[in-house]
């Protein structure tokens, strides 16, 4: 995974060109919507930076998107099969968290994501994000301590969980070793 492109990054950036436009938003509008200031949105739409997953998320859910949609629309291509050599990889630069788009791009609502969380971090997610899909969560390897508003699961390899309504929501790797992890989503209101 250490061979992660910028190809990625700036496709990225111009989904987010894409989508504003598409909706003829500026960028005013979409700072208003996402709550990610007009500096920062401009400074990613032009490649100057790469965006947390955390900013990722507020202009995702701005668009009625989520991540892992947002992250596929900008690069994948459609067919039934997605090599392992082409599913888009994204690293955030904040926390090292590492992302894996394995679904193939299609008209399904279902989403398949593996994440890799280092041993220590923390990534938290609003509401928002996930107000659009449903999703489990099946740890593969390590701990996971799963913050879903006031309730914590501590989960150990093998640990299954199914996300209740939409909260806000803090992942973390409590070591000692890395949170490896499936997410499987589904999109709209099945």
């Amino acid at each position: 995974m250490d061979g992660i492109s910028d190809d990625i990054g700036d496709g990225i950036a111009n989904r987010i060109r894409a989508e504003r436009t598409q909706r003829g938003w500026s960028l005013a509008d979409l700072s208003k919507r996402s709550g990610v200031s007009k500096a920062m949105l401009s400074a990613i739409e032009r490649k100057g930076t790469s965006p947390t997953a955390a900013l990722l998320v507020r202009i995702a859910s701005a668009f009625g998107m989520t991540l892992s949609s947002l992250i596929a629309q900008a690069e994948l291509r459609g067919g039934g099969l997605l090599r392992a050599k082409d599913q888009p990889v994204w690293r955030d630069p904040e926390t090292g968290y590492v992302r894996r788009h394995l679904s193939p791009a299609s008209d399904m609502p279902l989403e398949l994501i593996r994440i890799e969380l280092p041993a220590g971090a923390k990534v938290s997610l609003p509401a928002a994000s996930y107000a659009f899909i449903r999703q489990q969560i099946w740890l593969m390897e390590g701990r996971l301590e799963f913050a879903e508003g006031d309730i914590v699961h501590v989960m150990e390899a093998g640990d299954c969980l199914a996300l209740g309504p939409p909260a806000n929501c803090t992942f973390h790797a409590p070591g000692p070793a890395a949170a490896i992890y499936l997410v499987a989503l589904m999109r709209g209101n099945q």
